[in-house]
């Protein structure tokens, strides 16, 4: 198994990925660091050297990576590693550089019932709660950082989708916002007015920053581009300054526009466009936690649903 032959295969994989599916950057260097580890296992743990032939790994390897991975992984990151690799196989069988797929009939680990955690409207407005008056000695990164959480809360963004945001991807006229999601698909969202006049008051200001030669609507201080990394440090930095008790990151804002919207009423179909989910089921999520709150409003409040106290 040459090394260089594996490197080159997985290049190719991801560059059709990158060129023919439209994957994101951080698709991308999931699948190539999912590749990548399961061939050093085979090199390190399964009497692979790098003369073999790709053609010599079989289903019993494959299962031997999945199996040994159970222990200190989720079953989610388990499932992404072997999706990887399946896909990374079937290009393979495709192209013809191999005759079958090895890893096409080894089954999936049940996913674990994931309800993704929300704030309430409350804790929201606490967040949100920054002041920034227009005063020439406020930092130009308070206007940055309103209209950053704004967005988050307002738009059900994700931070990669954030991150990449242009200056003309804000439509003030029409107060939407053009997002590009995962697979480059574009979708408008509306914008609050809390929103709009948020990055309206960052707009502002941007003229005064040094920008380096960029159309990017969030800058770090330098001028470049913000990072994700910057955006989650942002979000975790307010969220501590109202004492809230648990990890709130990016997409706990993002959890909570779409449980706000659900229990407001909004038509599922409606908040699947909005947060980009390509399939309803991954957004029906959601209406667990708004039937989970809806019983125990119930069983509070209802007459013949009260628990009765010890006589």
């Amino acid at each position: 198994m040459s090394s260089k032959t594996i490197e080159l295969l997985i290049k190719s994989f991801i560059n059709y990925l990158r060129h023919q599916k439209g994957y994101s950057a951080n698709t991308l260097k999931a699948y190539e660091t999912d590749l990548v580890d399961f061939f050093s296992f085979l090199l390190s743990k399964c009497g692979f050297s790098e003369k073999d032939s790709i053609d010599k790994v079989s289903i019993y390897e494959i299962r031997n990576f999945i199996g040994s991975m159970y222990k200190t992984h989720k079953k989610s990151t388990v499932s992404r590693k072997l999706s990887s690799i399946r896909s990374f196989f079937n290009f393979l069988e495709r192209t013809g550089t191999i005759r079958k797929n090895p890893a096409w009939n080894i089954s999936f680990p049940k996913p674990e019932k994931y309800l993704p955690r929300y704030l309430s409207v409350d804790n929201i407005c606490e967040i949100l709660d920054i002041e920034a008056e227009n005063d020439a000695f406020v930092d130009w990164r308070l206007f940055r950082d309103k209209a950053i959480l704004e967005l988050l809360y307002s738009c059900g963004i994700r931070v990669s989708e954030l991150v990449s945001l242009n200056i003309e991807d804000i439509d003030m006229h029409e107060n939407v916002i053009k997002i590009k999601g995962k697979g480059d698909k574009e979708r408008i969202v509306p914008m609050g007015k809390y929103a709009l006049e948020a990055v309206k008051k960052y707009l502002s200001v941007l003229d005064n920053v040094k920008k380096d030669n960029t159309r990017a609507l969030f800058l770090n201080r330098s001028g470049k581009r913000i990072s994700d990394r910057s955006i989650r440090r942002i979000v975790k930095k307010y969220a501590i300054k109202k004492g809230l008790s648990w990890d709130i990151s990016p997409h706990s804002l993002r959890h909570s526009f779409a449980t706000h919207l659900l229990e407001g009423g909004a038509n599922i179909r409606v908040v699947q466009e909005m947060l980009g989910h390509a399939s309803l089921s991954t957004t029906q999520r959601y209406t667990h936690l708004t039937l989970d709150r809806l019983i125990q409003v119930y069983k509070k409040s209802h007459p013949r649903a009260k628990e009765k106290k010890d006589e």
